[in-house]
């Protein structure tokens, strides 16, 4: 039986909540259509839209899954969304089709994080390779995000002066230096270090360093 193309609607039947969705963008309907019945082939959920204005009224960038763009499209173009996705902090991963070989366009994306640039017609196998990939992307920058925001909770529950300790000691400091640092005695700095890594769980230097460094910059001060 012919797989049916999804339509853009987020309800759309055969989409399941919290699975990674295609989101498919481009103003050629036959295109979309091929596109989503692509998708479906492979096991993908497809939303199709016909410009970037539809795709962002239709509220869904919150959805696991990316991005499959035409580079020009009537009104704002492929490059556009990346871009004002990129600014709104919303890095979702994006593949490129366009019907013309713009070196100069594709560097420009590429360089924006694009996953990939692919001319079309473009085979199969490459653009499913590409969206799987993207997904991949996905998936690892929410567990990245979501093992950083657990990480600021538990740096919020430091008292001021853990909180003190453990910047110094992640940045090197012995507690010896610490202690002079805060005039404080060595003692103290070592009951300090130990609650904080107690509420960080945290059980070794390495792992402290490398909590603080996947921090945001707001976070460490």
């Amino acid at each position: 039986m012919k797989p049916q193309a999804v339509s853009s609607r987020p309800s759309a039947t055969g989409i399941t909540s919290g699975s990674p969705v295609v989101m498919i963008v481009d103003d050629d309907p036959s295109v979309r259509e091929g596109l989503a019945e692509l998708m479906l082939s492979a096991g993908y959920n497809p939303m199709t839209f016909a410009s970037t204005r539809e795709l962002l009224e239709a509220d869904v960038l919150g959805r696991p899954g990316c991005l499959v763009l035409d580079v020009r499209m009537p009104g704002a173009s492929g490059l556009d969304l990346q871009q004002q996705l990129t600014s709104n902090g919303n890095p979702k991963p994006v593949i490129f089709l366009t019907g013309h070989g713009d070196i100069p366009m594709s560097v420009q994306a590429m360089k924006a994080g694009a996953v990939d640039f692919l001319t079309k017609p473009v085979r199969d196998q490459t653009l499913l390779d590409a969206v799987a990939a993207a997904i991949a992307r996905d998936a690892a920058q929410v567990a990245e995000a979501d093992a950083t925001r657990r990480n600021i909770e538990r740096l919020n529950t430091l008292t001021p002066r853990e909180r003190e300790v453990i910047a110094a000691a992640a940045r090197g400091r012995l507690n010896k230096q610490i202690a002079y640092d805060l005039g404080i005695s060595e003692v103290t700095v070592k009951l300090h270090r130990s609650n904080a890594m107690r509420k960080l769980q945290l059980s070794s230097v390495g792992a402290l360093v490398r909590l603080w460094e996947s921090l945001p910059d707001l976070a460490r001060q």
